[in-house]
C-alpha cells in the first residue's frame, strides 16, 4: 500500500496529534489571474504547492523552494493570505504514523520562471481559473485557504 496523507477536522476518531511542523502554502497567480494548483500524489486531492520548513531557512524561502520542487515554477513571494493553526485539523501520514497538528502560513506569489512540471509529490500541475476552483476535489482546509485568498480584504486570516 502506498503512503498517504489523511486530513481530519474536528473528528473524535482522528489520531491525537504527535507533532507540530511549521509549513507553508503558496497561492501563485499568473498575469491572467489563474492560480497554480497541484494534484497531490499522496491523496489525489488538488492543493496549493507547499510543505514543511527546513532548519536554516525562512518560511518565505521554504515557500519558494517547495513551489519549485512540486511544480517546476520559480516564484517571488508577494504577500500573506493568512496563518492556519487550528488544533482540530490533524494530518495523518500513514508512512510513519505521524499525526501533525495544522501549522501553515499561506503566502501569495507571482511566477518568475519555469514550466509546470509534476514531481514525486504532484501528479499534475495546472493553472486554474478562480471560477473553476470550486469544481476540484480538495480537503476542506485547502478550500478554505483558497476562499480566504479569493475573498481577502486588507487583513490576513489569523486562526
Amino acid at each position: 500500500m502506498a503512503a498517504s496523507r489523511i486530513d481530519s477536522f474536528d473528528d473524535p476518531t482522528a489520531p491525537k496529534a504527535n507533532s507540530l511542523v511549521p509549513s507553508v502554502n503558496v497561492v501563485v497567480v499568473n498575469e491572467a489571474g489563474d492560480i497554480l494548483l497541484i494534484r497531490r500524489s499522496d491523496n489525489d486531492n488538488w492543493a496549493l504547492p507547499g510543505g514543511a520548513m527546513d532548519l536554516g531557512e525562512s518560511l518565505p524561502d521554504a515557500g519558494i523552494r517547495e513551489t519549485l520542487e512540486e511544480t517546476g515554477i520559480s516564484v517571488e513571494i508577494t504577500g500573506l493570505v493568512g496563518i492556519y493553526t487550528d488544533p482540530r485539523h490533524v494530518i495523518l501520514y500513514t508512512s510513519n504514523g505521524e499525526a501533525r497538528q495544522e501549522f501553515s502560513v499561506v503566502f501569495t506569489a507571482r511566477p518568475i520562471g519555469g514550466q509546470p512540471t509534476p514531481s514525486d509529490e504532484s501528479r499534475e500541475v495546472v493553472w486554474v481559473s478562480p471560477s473553476d476552483v470550486q469544481q476540484l476535489t480538495m480537503d476542506r482546509s485547502m478550500r478554505m485557504r483558497l476562499e480566504h485568498y479569493l475573498g481577502q480584504g486588507e487583513t490576513p486570516h489569523l486562526g
